[in-house]
């Protein structure tokens, strides 16, 4: 036991060391600091068949979109489907793979291209995205979530139209997720209103 003091009473000496004075700057700097949490609810369906007649239209249109994917590549096909502010038809989307992958466009931006070619800078109410997985053993069975380019593309194409886009997230079957708004999946994103 004497042992293990003096070795400590070594340690401490001198109170003023460097080392013991780089520690109460650590000390001080995470007093200072303060922290930040991002969290956004969304709604969890056990199945289309919970949905409004309207949403589960749209995901149909989705689930459907899937059979115009080309996605010979990653045998992983995307739909994806928008209702349109103050338009009666369903515009769709799907996923266009190439042998040079970043030449490819997903189904999510190859939807907003086409909104956008077609009317301009028209709001997108709400947009569903469905998938089927063909490769061997896996299932379509969860709901999808956009990949990070298609986050940020939704994000701008909001600011672009001053309009939240509803998403609806699923596969060919099982749980969907309702979003109310797609820049809850992008916190602190960048967008054309910085530059």
């Amino acid at each position: 036991m004497e042992t293990i003091i003096q070795n400590c009473k070594i340690i401490r000496s001198p109170p003023m060391s460097e080392g013991f004075l780089c520690l109460q700057r650590i000390s001080t700097i995470f007093k200072m600091m303060k922290t930040a949490k991002v969290e956004f609810d969304y709604k969890v369906f056990d199945s289309i068949k919970e949905l409004n007649a309207a949403d589960a239209g749209l995901l149909a249109a989705a689930r459907k979109a899937t059979k115009n994917s080309f996605a010979v590549f990653s045998n992983f096909k995307v739909g994806a489907a928008a209702r349109l502010k103050n338009e009666n038809e369903i515009m769709i989307g799907s996923n266009q793979e190439n042998a040079a992958y970043p030449v490819g466009i997903c189904a999510e931006r190859a939807l907003m291209a086409s909104v956008a070619s077609r009317f301009g800078n028209k709001v997108i109410e709400t947009m569903a995205i469905s998938y089927v997985n063909k490769n061997k053993g896996r299932k379509s069975n969860e709901p999808i979530s956009p990949c990070g380019m298609c986050r940020q593309a939704l994000v701008q194409y909001q600011v672009n139209t001053k309009h939240p886009i509803r998403l609806i997230l699923s596969g060919q079957s099982g749980k969907v997720y309702m979003i109310k708004d797609a820049k809850n999946l992008l916190p602190l994103g960048f967008d054309g209103s910085m530059l």
